[in-house]
């Protein structure tokens, strides 16, 4: 089941909030806590069972390393975190990545039979979050949580598990114990919501629809390459975000402050400036636990360096299974590095647009390389933004069939939208009523097109299958 579906939307969601409303305060935890189960089992009938030992497993694991640092026993509390880790790395990698490694195996010359495990929806998201739980308690930065609902709460919240954002413990860890839910809340956690399905449903799928039939074409022109390209672009932000936005708000309806996972990174003005910007949970994660235990920035360039690798290597391998999305990394991992110990004072001297066009164009080109599974496909899509025919019919047919929805894209991406409603609602002054009407009406035109587009069976792919 996912978020831009109308069994969510008209069946489970008002459903789960009804009993949530009338639920008491003090089973709240496991009333959401049994229906985010369900609605991973709804899609996860198979491996439900690998969410249910993850959170079980890390329970256990943060009481025992409590109990031995409390003792002083800190071997053992250390031999626990590493159990923990060893434990969530290990079936992450036996799901995620065990048959890449043995048909890579085979190519080598070997016959080792592959496992021909499928992959569960949403581990690298909760697997995440378990592991960063025990490390945080051995850290002594959270305390126990000694609740065993409280904390399958956590880890399974429907709101974040299959898409992110990927939320720490300590984010949340006095909204599972006591958390009241207003109405502003809920109203704010309503129009995130629409938002978000409105960026999925409306404009992620309609740029997704584009890049489907231009990336299946065989006489791509260069224009047609360019255009496809932007579209996938677009698609993976409008998407994620959307997620986000959705996520974000549903946590809002039923009392969670989730971090934010975005904020106009195609507006950045480097490469490092994105990353600040784009999928924040997820590099917050790695400074955390990887970058900075290594010893991040402070430390010589060649370990700086060493560290930088490091983290890129395993960010582009934590989005999938296969060489482009290691090489995606490691791409990244030039460009940051480029910036931080070669041209990046200079960058940051440079006009604004000069700097946006740069980092745009190097997006493009990594977009395409994270689109793409078989690098042959990645090595063919490049060349033909290059080489080839520069326009034809299907170009012109294509573009401006789309020109609405590519300006409605870019426009989309930045500040400006939220900057008109603004505006729009400071000329009302200070009436509420026309505020609120201009506001409501906006978000139900959003709702109303997108499941009407829903309703017509429209292009709805979910991205995170591979994560």
């Amino acid at each position: 089941m996912v978020f831009s579906s109308i069994t969510f939307l008209f069946l489970y969601l008002p459903f789960v909030l009804i009993l949530y409303l009338i639920c008491p305060k003090r089973l709240r935890n496991l009333l959401l806590l049994l229906a985010s189960v369900f609605f991973y089992a709804w899609g996860e009938r198979v491996y439900v069972w690998i969410l249910v030992f993850s959170t079980v497993f890390d329970y256990v694991n943060g009481i025992l390393i409590g109990r031995f640092q409390s003792r002083g026993r800190a071997k053992a509390a250390k031999a626990v975190l590493l159990i923990s880790v060893v434990g969530n790395l290990g079936i992450l990698c036996l799901f995620k990545y065990s048959d890449f490694l043995l048909s890579n195996l085979n190519r080598a010359g070997l016959s080792l039979p592959t496992l021909g495990l499928a992959l569960p929806i949403g581990i690298s998201f909760y697997t995440f979050q378990t592991m960063s739980y025990t490390i945080d308690v051995y850290r002594g930065e959270v305390a126990v949580q000694k609740n065993i609902v409280a904390f399958g709460t956590y880890v399974t919240m429907f709101p974040q598990l299959i898409a992110g954002p990927i939320v720490r413990y300590k984010t949340v860890e006095q909204e599972l114990s006591g958390r009241c839910v207003s109405i502003t809340d809920c109203a704010e956690g309503v129009q995130r919501f629409i938002v978000g399905l409105g960026k999925k449903v409306l404009l992620a799928n309609a740029a997704g629809a584009v890049w489907e039939e231009i990336a299946g074409m065989t006489g791509r022109t260069v224009a047609l390459a360019w255009l496809g390209a932007l579209m996938f672009m677009f698609q993976i932000y409008f998407d994620f975000s959307g997620y986000s936005d959705m996520a974000i708000g549903l946590g809002r309806i039923f009392g969670f402050h989730f971090p934010e996972n975005f904020r106009y990174p195609y507006t950045a003005r480097s490469i490092t400036d994105f990353w600040r910007r784009w999928h924040i949970t997820l590099s917050t994660w790695f400074r955390e636990y990887v970058y900075i235990p290594l010893g991040g920035n402070r430390c010589s360039k060649a370990k700086q360096l060493r560290n930088l690798f490091v983290v890129w290597a395993l960010t582009g391998v934590w989005h999938g299974a296969a060489w482009n999305f290691l090489l995606w990394g490691l791409y990244f991992f030039v460009l940051l590095a480029g910036e931080k110990f070669v041209y990046g004072k200079r960058l940051e001297k440079a006009p604004a647009p000069i700097a946006r066009l740069y980092t745009l164009l190097l997006l493009l080109f990594g977009w395409v390389l994270f689109a793409n599974e078989e690098l042959a496909l990645v090595g063919n899509y490049l060349k033909n933004m290059f080489c080839g025919s520069l326009w034809s019919g299907t170009t012109t047919y294509l573009l401006l069939t789309n020109l609405l929805l590519l300006v409605l894209l870019i426009l989309g991406s930045t500040e400006l939208p939220k900057r008109v409603g603004e505006a729009l609602l400071r000329l009302c002054g200070g009436a509420q009523l026309p505020r609120i009407l201009l506001r409501n009406l906006f978000l139900a035109a959003v709702l109303l097109l997108s499941v009407a587009a829903l309703l017509r069976g429209s292009y709805n792919p979910f991205l995170y299958f591979r994560f």
